[in-house]
Parts: structure tokens; C-alpha cells; sequence
């Protein structure tokens, strides 16, 4: 790996793929408001099977076909700028959960700048 490790936060929100935000999917406004906020990214995931609060099983088998699988949304980067995106979620997520774990950057590409995100600025 190239350079030394560096301490991140991780954020990640568990919602559903059908939560909404405004006729929108919440997954995707969360995104759009991480790139807003100059987060080095975001990537979103859709699980295959799952359960929350209700204790409903939603699932990606075929006789199943769930339109509500889960969905993770996963962003890191440096501690400060994470917790300053924190209260961002406040309105939107009602449901799901939202988990924050500390790790560490052992490589990141580097942005349109040539600087690695969360080096000295926006990515």
C-alpha cells in the first residue's frame, strides 16, 4: 500500500431501497447531500436479504422478488467533516440506522486536483 495509514470516520445509514425523501430515493438524496457537503465519497449498497425494526424479512430471492431490500450507504472521511455532515440526516432518516466506526485510509485515489480526499480540502 502507498503511504501510511490515515484515521477516517466511516458513516454508514441503513434504510430501505423504497424510503423516499420528496419523491426521490432517500439513498440518493443522502449521496447528493454528502457530494454537496465536499464529502471525499459515497457508494451505496444493495443487500440481498435483511431485516430492521419491524421484524420483516425483505429479501432478494426469487419467490420473494422484495421491492424493499435493504440499502447501505457508506461514507468516509476524515472524523471532523463526517460529524459536521452528521446533522444533515437529522430530517431525513426516520427509520433505518445510522452507525458511525472509526478506520483507517491505507489508499484513496486521488480527485480531479491530484489530492487524495480529505487532503486539505474538498474532493
Amino acid at each position: 500500500m502507498t503511504g501510511p495509514a490515515r484515521p477516517a470516520l466511516r458513516l454508514t445509514v441503513l434504510v430501505g431501497e423504497s424510503d423516499q425523501w420528496h419523491h426521490r430515493p432517500l439513498y440518493s438524496e443522502i449521496v447528493h447531500r454528502a457530494r454537496a457537503a465536499g464529502l471525499a465519497g459515497a457508494s451505496v449498497f444493495r443487500g440481498i436479504e435483511g431485516f430492521g425494526a419491524s421484524s420483516l424479512v425483505h429479501t432478494a430471492r426469487l419467490l420473494s422478488l422484495s421491492e424493499d431490500l435493504p440499502v447501505a450507504v457508506v461514507i468516509v472521511d476524515e472524523e471532523e467533516r463526517v460529524r459536521a455532515f452528521l446533522p444533515q440526516l437529522d430530517g431525513l432518516v426516520t427509520e433505518g440506522l445510522v452507525t458511525l466506526d472509526r478506520c483507517e485510509v491505507v489508499r484513496s485515489a486521488s480527485g480531479p486536483d491530484g489530492r487524495a480526499p480529505g487532503e486539505g480540502g474538498p474532493a
